[in-house]
């Protein structure tokens, strides 16, 4: 088990209907950020990000209208930060809280 961190355009997440960020969004946005790269082994939706993260396959991946991936470190919240200004988005944990900023440590 781990935890999810979302881009979402919603108050919550998980009900996000009408507020979606499209797959056209998320297909342009991975074709033009030259830190992404699509992940086909994973699956069409998913992308690698090739920023100064920790994790082995800090990866992204776009689902039913929002862009998720699990237990990001500073820096891939970082970049989901970026991502979610881009889109008109927020950051937001699967307890509801948004982030603003990367957390310390």
């Amino acid at each position: 088990m781990g935890y999810d961190l979302h881009v979402t355009r919603a108050e919550n997440w998980s009900e996000n209907e009408g507020r979606e960020i499209t797959w056209g969004e998320w297909l342009a946005l991975v074709a033009e950020d030259p830190e992404l790269a699509p992940d086909p082994e994973n699956g069409e939706s998913f992308a690698l990000w090739s920023g100064p993260s920790r994790l082995p396959q800090p990866w992204l991946e776009w689902d039913e209208g929002n862009i998720s991936t699990k237990n990001p470190d500073r820096a891939l919240i970082a970049k989901m930060l970026q991502i979610a200004e881009r889109l008109g988005a927020r950051v937001q944990g699967d307890d509801g809280e948004f982030y603003d900023t990367p957390p310390d440590g």
